[in-house]
């Protein structure tokens, strides 16, 4: 509670928190806040593709079947049983048929007659992209906002698992010290002297292309920062007075890590976690840049720099530059809010 107060009192910390807390928001109401709330955004118009921000036009909704059922839930997304066909104008209705303007292409219409039974819904509805089409013709706006959960996601699972494993090896060698520490710093020294983006492709070749794979592989590729962390902060703490009492009254060793040093080593320990889940968010972001990461048509922020980046250089940049900017605001809150951390504990960490 201290802490959050401090952190509360400082203008950089609570820029973050907004951020952090606005992106959590959106990422666990993906489905309901987005536009385009079908599964993974990926209602593809290919007439509308690569439109601009604030394009609207309207469109029929045009059955696929008999079924008409709407699948799906506000988390997983819904799979809806009509097609999408964006037209200019009604030119008339008779009591079997409408008969409407079908929009084809910029100054490029034709007529379409569509029998009255087809339709969902008897009237057209407005669609509106709000940041512009992709080269699919899918809703830019509802992938940034369902994207928000691959980079959620990436980071918590990926400092989870950091911390276990890195928290478990450095305590345990920086308390016992001889052998152990010897086989963990010479672990260390090797996971260490590979480079991290290598070793994510190494892991990601070896579990494969997909969704949790990923944060399996970032998870374990960072733990090595944190495991030579927590090993110095135990050592600096393991021959003070209080440990040495514990040790006296007979407490077990794991009840003396876990009570006794581990709490008391805990603000470097979260100062190095805000700067892992940064890191995590910029290193999956890569991972699906290069096709090895998040597979479509999952929206992942990196995915949609692949698949938009040639048009930054056309008069269409937003496409690109909306999940960059994205990534950046993340990245930026992460990092504003482990500096901040760092002042509340006034610690200084290396890594």
């Amino acid at each position: 509670m201290a802490t959050l107060k401090a952190l509360l009192r400082q203008p950089r910390s609570l820029v973050a928190l907004l951020i952090i807390v606005v992106t959590l928001i959106t990422a666990v109401g993906a489905y309901t806040i987005a536009p385009d709330n079908s599964t993974h955004a990926n209602t593809i118009v290919p007439e509308l593709a690569n439109k601009p921000a604030g394009f609207s036009i309207q469109v029929l909704l045009i059955k696929k079947g008999s079924n008409l059922t709407v699948n799906g839930n506000w988390w997983q997304g819904y799979q809806y049983p009509y097609t999408l066909q964006p037209i200019e104008k009604i030119i008339r209705t008779t009591p079997t048929n409408i008969i409407v303007q079908r929009y084809v292409d910029d100054g490029v219409t034709d007529t379409l007659t569509v029998p009255l039974v087809q339709l969902y819904k008897p009237l057209p509805q407005q669609l509106l992209f709000r940041l512009g089409s992709d080269k699919f013709g899918r809703d830019v706006l509802s992938r940034l906002i369902i994207g928000t959960r691959v980079s959620i996601s990436v980071g918590c699972i990926a400092v989870v698992i950091s911390l276990l494993l890195g928290v478990c090896l450095g305590s345990i060698a920086g308390y016992f010290g001889g052998n152990i520490d010897t086989v963990v710093q010479w672990l260390v020294n090797v996971m260490w002297s590979i480079p991290t983006l290598l070793l994510v492709f190494a892991l990601t070749l070896l579990l494969g292309k997909g969704f949790w794979q990923v944060f399996v592989a970032v998870g374990l590729t960072m733990w090595v920062g944190v495991a030579r962390l927590v090993r110095g902060q135990v050592l600096a703490v393991k021959n003070l007075t209080y440990i040495e009492a514990a040790k006296i009254l007979g407490l077990p060793h794991y009840i003396i890590i876990l009570k006794h040093i581990l709490p008391n080593i805990a603000g470097p320990i979260l100062v190095l976690a805000a700067s892992n889940f940064a890191s995590a968010i910029v290193i999956e972001a890569g991972l699906s840049f290069l096709g090895i990461g998040v597979q479509p048509p999952q929206p992942s922020w990196g995915l949609m720099m692949k698949e938009n980046y040639n048009f930054i250089i056309t008069n269409k940049p937003l496409l690109a530059l909306a999940p960059g900017i994205a990534i950046m605001l993340l990245v930026l809150a992460f990092n504003l809010l482990g500096n901040a951390l760092r002042d509340v504990f006034d610690v200084s960490t290396n890594h």
